[in-house]
C-alpha cells in the first residue's frame, strides 16, 4: 500500500500520542472553554434549568401518592373519597409536569442547537484563516470529522446531557431527603451499595473516555479516506481502484468498529454492575422493610412508596454515573475541537499597515525557503529580482526547480526563511494580509470552481459586482459564447468543483473571475498546459487581455507561450541560473536554449 500525501506529520497540538491523559481537572478546563459559546444562550438555558427543577420535583410526588393510595385501600371502612382525591392530585401533578417538560425541551433545544451552530461557524471561520502549512499536515476528512462528529458529541452534552444531569441531581437529592424523613434506618440500608456504584463509575468512566477518544480518532481516519476517494473519484475509476479504495475504507471502518465494540464491552460491564447493585439494594430494602411490616413498625403503603423512591434514587445514581462518563467523552471531543482553535496563523500581524493604492512593483531580496517537514534542502536559494509595474515575468525551468513555490510567497501563502518581499517598497509582512491578497489574482493549472452557478463563480472575488460587470468579464474572458449556449446561461449550475464543464471552460471562467477582481498583480501558474490546442488559443487570448497593465508572473511549461515576456527567469534547483528576453537567452545559449530546442523538436512532428 502506498502512503497518501495527506498523511504528513501532524502538528504538535494534534498528535494523538501527545494528548494528556484524561483527568477531572482537565475535563473541567475543556468544558469551561465551551461556556464562552453557551453565554449568548444563557436566558433559555436558565429557563430550561428552572423548568427541569420543577418537573423533577413534581416527579417525587408520585411515590408518595401511590403509598397513600395503598394505605387508603387497605384501611377498613375508609371509603373511596381518599382514593378519588389521590387520583385527582396525581392527574394534576402529571399535567403540570407535562407543561414544564414542554418548556424544558424547547428551551434546552434553543440553547443547545444555538451553541452548536455558533461553535461550528466559529470553528470553520477559524479554519479558513489558517495557513497552507496547516492543511498540508491534515487530511480533509479529519477536519470535517471535527466539524461533524466531535461537535455532535458536544451538541448532545448541551442539548440533552446537561438537562439530564440537573434532573437526576434534583431527583437524587430530593429522593434521599424524603427517604431519610420517612425511614432513616431503611435509607442507610439502601445507600449501602452507593460506594460500589460510585467506584465502578469512576473506574469505568476513565476507560470509556479513552475508548471514546480512540473511536472518534479512528472514525476521523475513515472519514478522511472516504473524502479523498470521493474527491479523487475520476483517478480512482481511471485506475480501476474502486476495490482498493473500498477495501481501504472497509479496513478503516473495521478498526473503528473494533474500537466501538471495546467501548460497548466496557459499557456492558458497567451497566451489569450498576443493575446488580441496584437490584441488590432493592432486595435489601424488601428484606429489611418486610421485616418492619411484619413487626408492625411500617405500613404496607409506606413500604411500597419507599421501594418506588429507592428505584427512583437508584435510577438517578445510575444515570448520573452514566452522565459522568458522557461528560468525560464530551470533554475529549471538546479537547479535539479546541486543539483546532489553538492552531495559529503566524502570517497575520498584530497591527498591519493599511495598503495604499498599489502600483504593482514586486521586489524579492535574497529569498530562501524550505518547507521544513520534507527533509530536503532549501527549495529556493538566494533569489533576488524586481518586477516593475506592468511587467510580465516568465518563470521556466525543469520540474522541481521552485517556480510554483516562488509565486506562492508573493500572496504570503508561506513566508520565506530568509530575505524579504517588497510591494511598492513595503515589506509584505507589514501589510494587511487581506488587502494584500485582494490585489493579487491567481489563475492556476487546476481551476477550482465551487458548487453553484457560473455567475456565482465569476463573482467569487467581488460579491458586490453587478450582473452587467459579471457578463462583461465573461465576454472579455472568451467565456460568454459557451455560457450563452447553456439553457440557464450564467445561472447554469457547474456541479461540484465544476466537473460539468470542460477544462477550457473552467479555465475561462477562472480568467473571468480574475478579470472581475481586477488585481494589480497576476499569477498564472501553468494556466494553459492541460488544454487542447483550440481551448489553449481561446484561453491564451483571454489571458493576454487579462495581463494588460498588470504586473504578471507566468509559470509556463510550453515555452512558446512566454516568448513575448518582458523577462524570463530560468530556475534550476531553486536558483536563478539565467534571465533575460527570449531572444537574448537563445543567443546566450545554456539551459533555456536547451529546453526550448528540446521542446521544439518534440512538438515539430505533431505540426507536420
Amino acid at each position: 500500500m502506498f502512503s497518501r500525501p495527506g498523511n504528513a506529520t501532524p502538528s504538535k497540538t494534534d498528535s494523538k500520542a501527545e494528548r494528556k491523559r484524561p483527568d477531572f481537572k482537565a475535563d473541567l478546563e475543556q468544558l469551561k472553554k465551551l461556556l464562552s459559546f453557551v453565554k449568548p444562550y444563557w436566558t433559555p438555558l436558565v429557563v430550561s434549568i428552572i423548568a427541569t427543577a420543577i418537573s423533577s420535583g413534581l416527579s417525587l410526588v408520585f411515590p408518595q401518592v401511590v403509598g397513600n393510595l395503598v394505605n387508603g385501600a387497605l384501611t377498613v371502612g375508609a371509603g373511596t373519597s381518599s382514593l378519588d382525591q389521590s387520583a385527582l392530585l396525581l392527574f394534576g401533578v402529571f399535567l403540570v409536569q407535562a407543561v414544564f417538560n414542554f418548556v424544558r425541551t424547547l428551551t434546552s433545544a434553543r440553547a443547545g442547537e444555538g451553541t452548536v451552530a455558533d461553535l461550528r461557524s466559529s470553528l470553520f471561520e477559524h479554519i479558513m484563516r489558517l495557513p497552507l502549512r496547516f492543511f498540508e499536515s491534515r487530511r480533509t476528512g479529519e477536519i470535517t470529522s471535527r466539524l461533524t462528529s466531535d461537535v455532535t458529541v458536544v451538541q448532545g452534552l448541551v442539548s440533552q446531557d446537561l438537562n439530564q444531569f440537573i434532573t437526576q441531581l434534583f431527583i437524587l437529592i430530593g429522593g434521599v431527603i424524603i427517604l431519610f424523613v420517612k425511614n432513616s434506618l431503611l435509607t442507610l440500608v439502601m445507600l449501602s451499595v452507593v460506594p460500589v456504584v460510585v467506584l465502578g463509575g469512576a473506574f469505568f468512566g476513565r476507560g470509556l473516555r479513552k475508548l471514546s477518544t480512540e473511536f472518534q480518532d479512528k472514525l476521523a481516519d475513515a472519514n478522511a479516506n472516504a473524502e479523498e476517494s470521493i474527491v479523487g473519484i475520476r483517478v480512482v475509476q481511471s485506475f480501476t481502484a474502486e476495490k482498493v479504495e473500498a477495501g481501504r475504507y472497509r479496513k478503516a471502518m473495521r478498526a473503528a468498529f473494533e474500537s466501538a465494540m471495546r467501548r460497548a464491552r466496557t459499557r456492558a460491564w458497567f451497566v451489569t454492575i450498576l443493575i446488580l447493585a441496584t437490584f441488590s439494594s432493592l432486595s435489601l430494602v424488601l428484606w429489611f422493610g418486610g421485616r418492619q411490616v411484619v413487626d408492625n413498625k411500617l405500613l404496607v403503603g409506606d413500604l411500597i412508596a419507599f421501594l418506588i423512591y429507592t428505584l427512583v434514587v437508584a435510577g438517578a445514581i445510575g444515570a448520573l454515573t452514566g452522565l459522568a462518563t458522557r461528560f468525560s467523552e464530551a470533554a475529549g471531543a471538546t479537547q479535539r475541537i479546541f486543539e483546532l482553535f489553538q492552531e495559529e496563523n503566524n502570517l497575520v500581524q498584530s497591527s498591519p499597515r493599511a495598503l495604499p493604492e498599489v502600483q504593482g512593483q514586486v521586489t524579492l531580496e535574497h529569498i530562501s525557503f524550505s518547507y521544513g517537514d520534507r527533509g530536503e534542502t532549501n527549495v529556493l536559494e538566494d533569489i533576488s529580482f524586481t518586477a516593475r509595474p506592468g511587467e510580465v515575468i516568465a518563470l521556466v525551468g525543469p520540474s522541481g526547480g521552485g517556480k510554483s513555490t516562488l509565486v506562492s510567497l508573493i500572496p504570503r501563502f508561506y513566508d520565506p526563511l530568509m530575505g524579504r518581499i517588497l510591494l511598492d517598497g513595503q515589506d509584505i509582512k507589514t501589510l494587511d494580509l487581506e488587502k494584500l491578497r485582494e490585489n493579487i489574482g491567481l489563475v492556476p493549472q487546476e481551476t477550482q470552481l465551487f458548487s453553484g452557478t457560473v455567475r456565482d463563480n465569476i463573482r467569487y472575488g467581488r460579491p458586490e459586482a453587478s450582473d452587467f460587470e459579471v457578463e462583461d468579464a465573461a465576454k472579455a474572458a472568451n467565456a460568454l459564447e459557451f455560457i450563452s449556449g447553456f439553457p440557464a446561461g450564467l445561472d447554469t449550475v457547474v456541479g461540484e468543483r465544476g466537473l460539468k464543464l470542460s477544462g477550457g471552460q473552467r479555465q475561462r471562467i477562472a480568467i473571468a473571475r480574475a478579470l472581475l477582481k481586477n488585481p494589480r498583480i497576476l499569477i498564472l501558474d501553468e494556466a494553459t498546459s492541460a488544454l487542447d490546442n483550440e481551448s489553449e488559443a481561446l484561453v491564451q487570448e483571454a489571458l493576454e487581455l487579462l495581463m494588460v497593465g498588470r504586473t504578471t508572473f507566468v509559470i509556463a511549461h510550453r515555452l512558446s507561450t512566454v516568448r513575448g515576456a518582458d523577462r524570463i527567469l530560468v530556475l534550476e534547483a531553486g536558483k536563478i541560473v539565467e534571465q533575460g528576453t527570449h531572444e537574448a537567452l537563445i543567443a546566450q545559449g545554456g539551459l533555456y536554449k536547451d529546453l526550448y530546442e528540446l521542446q521544439f523538436r518534440r512538438d515539430r512532428p505533431q505540426r507536420a
